[in-house]
């Protein structure tokens, strides 16, 4: 544990230090005042609980990282954040750079490891992220976390997971498996970046790719699993409000995976915004891209009543 949270200050440190010289630098993205003071005093505003298990199954201990604002007594809006890697690949430690910008929103953060295909096949992730929002709904008084402000939030595959945690319904039975004595919360809103949402395009479909085929493996049932775990399957009226960032160059998840997904939404009147980076691929967005990209984000969840807090 305590090695842990030794690592996970060390990077708030260099991150704190990255965005101050940013800003003596004059860049864009950090010449405000409450930017500059954010990323002076990160560490006395965040404390860490590192590697919480959260879930145990397949004979490994699923954790989290939770990030609380220091001094907090009511609950919080709470970002929980899925990390990529096509389910095959990646750790939620790969991520944490794509946290500061909620820490700077003053929202407390999330960060979700969970089961990859070397550990268990599809459904495996899935179920862990339905699992992870379980065990924050049990515990949300430990965390301060207000149930009624979880924005889930999540880039290529984890942008699927951000998807899938936030509406598949009960029904399906996909958190059977989680020890944790608390319904899955209702999110109320997503924030998917790239996001697969059609599985069974990159496992057999022209948009083929290796890593996915792993997930999926050689279960004899792969095609009806590929339809169980795709967001674009359990699409309905009732959902919460849905931002989706996607270059249109992508070549790795397609950009086609965020047009239907807006497409099928706006069939049924889930409020959705779709921003296309122009000549975007897979997260190679510019400096100037990702600024708008986050200025856009505190813009779609204000309009949802879930605004940045003072950082």
């Amino acid at each position: 544990m305590t090695r842990g949270i030794t690592m996970v200050q060390r990077v708030l440190t260099m991150a704190a230090l990255g965005l101050m010289a940013a800003a003596a630098q004059g860049q864009s993205a950090t010449t405000d005042a409450s930017a500059e003071e954010w990323a002076a005093h990160a560490l006395n505003r965040y404390q860490v609980a590192a590697n919480v298990t959260y879930s145990t199954a397949s004979n490994f201990e699923s954790k989290m990282d939770i990030y609380s604002r220091r001094g907090a007594t009511t609950p919080q809006p709470t970002v929980v954040y899925f990390h990529g890697g096509f389910w095959a690949a990646g750790s939620k430690e790969n991520g944490l750079f794509s946290l500061f910008p909620w820490m700077q929103m003053g929202w407390n953060v999330i960060n979700v490891e969970y089961r990859l295909a070397r550990v268990a096949p599809a459904p495996a992730a899935v179920e862990d992220g339905l699992c992870a929002l379980r065990f924050l709904a049990a515990n949300a008084k430990t965390y301060n976390i207000d149930l009624d402000r979880i924005v889930t939030y999540g880039e290529s595959a984890g942008g699927h997971l951000a998807l899938t945690s936030a509406i598949i319904p009960e029904s399906a039975g996909l958190d059977r498996a989680c020890f944790a004595n608390a319904p899955v919360p209702k999110v109320a809103a997503v924030v998917n970046f790239y996001g697969v949402t059609d599985v069974a395009d990159v496992i057999d479909g022209p948009h083929k790719a290796t890593p996915a085929v792993t997930w999926l493996g050689s279960l004899p049932d792969r095609n009806e699993v590929a339809k169980r775990v795709s967001p674009l399957t359990y699409v309905r009226a009732g959902l919460p409000p849905i931002m989706t960032v996607h270059g249109d160059k992508d070549v790795v998840v397609p950009y086609e995976h965020g047009v239907k997904l807006h497409e099928a939404l706006a069939r049924v009147g889930v409020k959705n915004q779709l921003l296309t980076i122009p000549g975007g691929g897979h997260g190679q967005f510019k400096p100037e891209e990702r600024s708008r990209i986050f200025a856009a984000i505190r813009e779609f969840l204000t309009a949802q009543g879930l605004p940045a807090l003072n950082p």
